[in-house]
């Protein structure tokens, strides 16, 4: 996620939600220049869980990696 602000992402992961959002009560989104409709719904949700890890994962101090064994 290098160059990804904090702000950007929870600025993605709020235009996703405004998309679930319009398209539950049957209106259409547009994000980035897509328009998206019900049909769309399973992919707007997936765009809601992975910004909404970027955004944990940003708040946590960017990504972190456990259990690695160095090579070299």
């Amino acid at each position: 996620m290098a160059g990804i602000t904090q702000a950007q992402a929870e600025a993605q992961l709020a235009s996703y939600l405004a998309a679930e959002t319009a398209v539950l009560s049957g209106q259409g989104y547009e994000i980035n220049g897509r328009k998206l409709t019900r049909a769309n719904l399973a992919e707007i949700q997936r765009g809601i869980q992975i910004w909404d890890g970027r955004v944990k994962n940003l708040a946590r101090g960017g990504i972190s990696i456990r259990g690695a064994t160095p090579i070299g």
